[in-house]
């Protein structure tokens, strides 16, 4: 619908420059060009598909330069649309090739090669028009005599001009939407010419701010109906609505600061038949928008290898591989061996592992700073490991070098050094030629092999220990010989062990029904936030080589039979799929042969856990657990209600409770250790309840954002 003029003329404004806008009288587009070009306008808009770079067969013409003016395209006298004419601006590239009979003879050519260059050069110009929610794309034949190409120049103009240009009117754009134009030949000759311009927008919407809080204000009439649209704008693929809804007279619409993004743009428009829509987007540079734009970046791990960057915009990022040691020390990119790569946002990325490792994270930077660090395999493979990182560099004729990665640097190996690699680097090059260190990455440049240190950690503490053994004997002697103190000091020695036991944390075993993939890799997050507190964690998914080796049966058996022993708790983590198998255990007392995976433990448990819960056992060695969202407390069958059955992360202070040692005093800082744990669980749940693409109901924007804000009415 065309906009009034009065509305034209406050978003414009009043100066003699913007009134004196060219006007164009009727629908039709139509084109223009300078002399000595011939020019046409295809009669129907095309695809946007600009292909692919071929090699020119000779000279040809090519767009150079974009240049845009603002027009209006009237149907009456006072109601105009804001219309943007385009020109472009053309030059000659390339040169006839001389054929070799006249370079040979110096004569004249062939009169069948003297053909091309008398005939007229031509070119198909591609125009591409992208403006929210409007995209189109025209198609402009331009032709030049070839007796007037001059090669290396501008094919011939108009006085006023050094260059060809041919003019296109015009494309309609909305007052206060950005416009995005590109330009290219058809075939592709040449990189397209792009052009971005902001238009003015309409003075009745603004945006203010107060305080945390963004206001839209919206000065329209009382009568005035109108929608009104939040959206993010993507560089790439259609925009992401927000929120919408149909409003009625002036109105002030509040955001909270965190809601703010930099494509977070707005769009208005009156409720009426082919109304012309209003877009701005107005926090582009606004510093909160990018903050925000990075707390609500999340890695995603989809394979071993690939991964993406989930974000509500497209931002400016490069990714590398880095090596976390556990103890706090910084991360260490492993560049070199490996590079930094390019991030595109929501776009699967591969890094070329052979295996995957907890202590191997993701750091992505932005403007070189760091912004984001995820070490995405330890969900699924545990917490972190003392493991030495060393880096192989292949060198010519088969020569290389090893060298351990630590905080202060790379050690070679072997080194003499006071480090802790240099120490132990003759064991840790005994390893690697054994096979005992697993190889994450291989290629003609190096490798990388992840050593274990635990058994050499394990030697020293044997050493230790031994000590003790022999301070204890000499104390035993030492009270035979004073009886009269031998009791005191006993009592003090069962205490010192008692505290010690406490200090090493009580053992849980989890157990659970592997539904799906994501479901495990939700598992695997909880036993990873459950590591950080003292408790000593066991779960199938990080035994697999042993779960194998054994089978689910006698693995379960001897975990179970340990964890009892020692005054642990088995956790039953139930699902739909978990309830399903008590179901089915319940009714018929076997499960059906073949129906269950490698690696199901939890089926194969069924037949060690039943007996404690039917005679009475359960309670005080079994807490059960759900997550919110998932499983009601209620459909877990009755027989395991009998112990504390908890949902997570609604009750987690509880549930650690529960799973404390039975005698522990209740901690203080129970409430601070639920706080960690439902830090570390939230990004897994976040990515179960709602995959990449989908919208959570958490992160909507305006009012009343959530489930069903955006039903407009």
């Amino acid at each position: 619908m065309p906009v009034p003029w009065f509305l034209l003329s406050l978003a414009l404004g009043r100066s003699p420059v913007v009134l004196s806008l060219e006007r164009l009288v009727g629908p039709q587009d139509a084109t223009h060009c300078s002399p000595g070009l011939s020019c046409r306008l295809w009669d129907s808009d095309i695809l946007c598909l600009p292909g692919d770079i071929v090699p020119a067969p000779g000279p040809v013409l090519a767009p150079t330069h974009l240049q845009t003016e603002l027009v209006l395209r009237c149907q009456k006298e006072t109601d105009c649309d804001l219309c943007l004419r385009v020109a472009v601006h053309l030059a000659v590239h390339g040169h006839w090739e001389e054929p070799e009979d006249e370079e040979k003879f110096g004569g004249a050519a062939d009169s069948g090669v003297e053909e091309p260059r008398n005939a007229s050069l031509q070119a198909q110009v591609v125009l591409s028009f992208q403006a929210y929610p409007t995209a189109r794309c025209v198609l402009l034949e331009v032709q030049v005599p070839a007796a007037l190409v001059q090669f290396g120049q501008s094919v011939p103009s108009s006085p006023l001009s050094s260059q060809g240009s041919v003019v296109y009117d015009c494309f309609e754009a909305a007052l206060g939407s950005e416009v995005r134009i590109w330009s290219y030949t058809q075939p592709r000759y040449e990189k397209e010419l792009n052009h971005t311009q902001q238009l003015p927008a309409l003075p009745w919407l603004n945006v203010s701010a107060d305080g945390d809080n963004v206001h839209l204000v919206l000065n329209v009439s009382e009568e005035q109906h109108f929608g009104l649209s939040l959206y993010w704008n993507q560089v790439q693929g259609p925009p992401k609505p927000r929120w919408h809804k149909n409003l009625t007279g002036p109105q002030i619409i509040t955001l909270n600061h965190t809601d703010l993004v930099p494509c977070l743009c707005i769009q208005v428009w009156p409720l009426e038949p082919d109304s012309v829509r209003t877009n701005i987007c107005p926090f582009r540079e606004d510093p909160r928008a990018h903050q925000n734009l990075w707390q609500a970046a999340r890695l995603q791990l989809l394979t071993l290898q690939s991964w993406l960057l989930d974000a509500p915009c497209s931002l400016p990022a490069e990714a590398a591989l880095c090596w976390r040691a556990p103890g706090g020390d910084p991360c260490q990119p492993l560049v070199p061996p490996l590079s930094w790569e390019n991030v595109t946002v929501d776009k699967v990325l591969e890094f070329p592992l052979l295996k995957g490792h907890p202590n191997l994270c993701v750091q992505v930077n932005s403007s070189e700073k760091l912004q984001l660090q995820e070490c995405l395999w330890a969900d699924s493979l545990g917490p972190l490991k003392d493991d030495v990182l060393l880096l192989e560099t292949r060198g010519p004729q088969d020569n290389r070098s090893l060298c351990a990665l630590e905080p202060s640097g790379c050690t070679s190996l072997p080194s003499k050094a006071s480090t802790r690699a240099a120490r132990l680097g003759e064991y840790l090059l005994q390893d690697l030629q054994s096979g005992q260190c697993l190889q994450l990455w291989d290629d003609d440049l190096g490798a990388l092999w992840a050593c274990p240190m635990d058994k050499y950690i394990h030697k020293r503490w044997a050493l230790v220990w031994l000590a003790c053994l022999l301070f204890a004997a000499a104390l035993s002697l030492i009270l035979l010989l004073k009886k009269d103190h031998a009791k005191g000091w006993l009592r003090l020695l069962k205490q010192d062990v008692r505290s010690g036991a406490a200090a090493r944390g009580r053992a849980a075993l989890l157990l659970y029904s592997a539904d799906d993939s994501g479901f495990e890799r939700l598992v695997g997050a909880l036993a990873s936030a459950l590591c950080q507190l003292p408790l000593r964690v066991a779960v199938d998914l990080w035994s697999r080589r042993e779960l194998s080796a054994q089978g689910p049966v006698a693995w379960f058996h001897a975990q179970r039979r340990q964890t009892l022993q020692e005054g642990g708790v088995v956790v039953l983590l139930f699902s739909p799929g978990a309830v399903a198998l008590c179901s089915e255990w319940l009714q018929d007392g076997v499960s059906g042969p073949g129906a269950h995976g490698p690696h199901d433990a939890f089926r194969a448990s069924l037949s060690c856990v039943l007996p404690d819960f039917l005679q009475g056992r359960a309670p005080g060695s079994y807490v059960g657990a759900c997550f919110d969202r998932l499983l009601h407390p209620d459909a877990v069958p009755a027989l395991f209600r009998t112990v504390p059955v908890f949902t997570l992360p609604s009750q987690l202070p509880d549930f650690l409770g529960a799973l404390q040692q039975p005698r522990a005093p209740r901690s203080g800082r129970l409430q601070e250790r639920a706080e960690q744990v439902s830090r570390a669980l939230q990004p897994a749940l976040d990515s179960y309840f709602h995959p990449p693409g989908t919208p959570a109901p958490g992160r909507g924007v305006g009012p009343g954002a959530g489930p069903g804000a955006g039903d407009g009415t």
